[in-house]
């Protein structure tokens, strides 16, 4: 019997197929601009998170090179890229990690860095705080929940702690309370659940890790968990795929499409592949109407104007108030 489960060109499981394709209720959807480079610099990781669809961890070896990084600071200067979103991994343990940040802000870039937090605590990364405020990264870092159990189910004992701590070194260097310095966290349902309303869930948020910790940020991000890679393998050991899966499709709202990151950024992969998101890449699932395919022939008059790549994982995005890298969209 088919059992409707895809399995993309990389052998992961991607997301079953939906009742109704999303192609059919999205329709066609086109690249609005091209605002936003998001890097993924490497898959290893000092944690190995629950929710991760990059299977980020600590024994991964694929680390994106100099000479790629390097193609990312062309495109970035020559195309006058607003913004240059770093993740991982840890993007951190890529040896070019800094030299990647400093450039790009000598370009103009505004650098947004996805920090794990915890990092901060591994050999050679202790300055990180100061590294961070002296460049004027953005800082948008994962924080499941106000409270340690939460936190700890899904990225593992002492994480909280840890980030409690990696939180007041940031503020201490003005991260939270400048203007300039933005620190911003997301949150990630720990169960099979849409996220909260954003607004309601960032005040609680701010008053419980004010209170209890003395902690302060600019914005809490609500991102709804993609069924793909770890979070899928949860979902299908705890009997939570059909019911996870019926909830994002049943909560389809056409007006996150406007919105979807998808259509104002492009992803590259540690080896320097595009990509419409950092969901299809983890899924490879590449550009389709010939438009550039790797960094090294980056072209943004064709990228702004591609037809964007779909599959039925993109109910994620679609559902409620829909899903970012920078939250809800609609």
């Amino acid at each position: 019997m088919d059992s409707g489960i895809q399995i993309t060109r990389n052998g992961r499981p991607a997301i079953p197929a939906a009742p109704t394709p999303f192609s059919e209720r999205a329709g066609g959807l086109r690249a609005l601009a091209v605002d936003t480079l998001q890097v993924n610099v490497g898959k290893l990781c000092n944690q190995a998170c629950k929710h991760c669809h990059v299977d980020a961890s600590p024994i991964r070896t694929e680390i994106m090179s100099a000479e790629v990084v390097d193609e990312c600071l062309r495109v970035i200067r020559e195309f006058s890229i607003p913004t240059l979103d770093i993740t991982g991994g840890a993007p951190e343990l890529n040896p070019n990690f800094r030299r990647f940040v400093t450039e790009a802000r000598w370009f103009g870039a505004n650098v947004i860095v996805r920090h794990n937090l915890t990092v901060m605590h591994e050999d050679g990364q202790n300055d990180l705080p100061e590294f961070f405020a002296k460049n004027e990264v953005e800082i948008v870092s994962s924080l499941p929940y106000f409270q340690q159990t939460q936190t700890d189910a899904q990225r593992g004992t002492g994480v909280f702690e840890r980030s409690i701590s990696a939180l007041r070194r940031l503020n201490d260097v003005g991260y939270g309370t400048s203007g300039k310095l933005k620190l911003n966290l997301v949150y990630n349902p720990v169960g099979a659940f849409l996220p909260p309303a954003q607004s309601a869930i960032e005040a609680d948020f701010k008053r419980e890790l004010k209170s209890r910790y003395g902690i302060v940020f600019n914005n809490l991000y609500t991102i709804t968990n993609m069924p793909i890679a770890r979070y899928l393998d949860w979902l299908r050991r705890s009997g939570n795929e059909l019911s996870y899966i019926t909830k994002l499709v049943g909560a389809f709202n056409p007006s996150t499409l406007e919105g979807l990151m998808c259509r104002s950024m492009i992803s590259v992969d540690w080896t320097g592949r595009l990509f419409d998101c950092d969901f299809n890449q983890m899924l490879e699932l590449g550009p389709t109407d010939g438009t550039p395919r790797t960094i090294f022939d980056f072209d943004a008059e064709k990228l702004r104007k591609r037809m964007i790549a779909t599959a039925d994982h993109c109910y994620g995005c679609t559902a409620g108030a829909g899903s970012s890298c920078g939250g809800t969209v609609a």
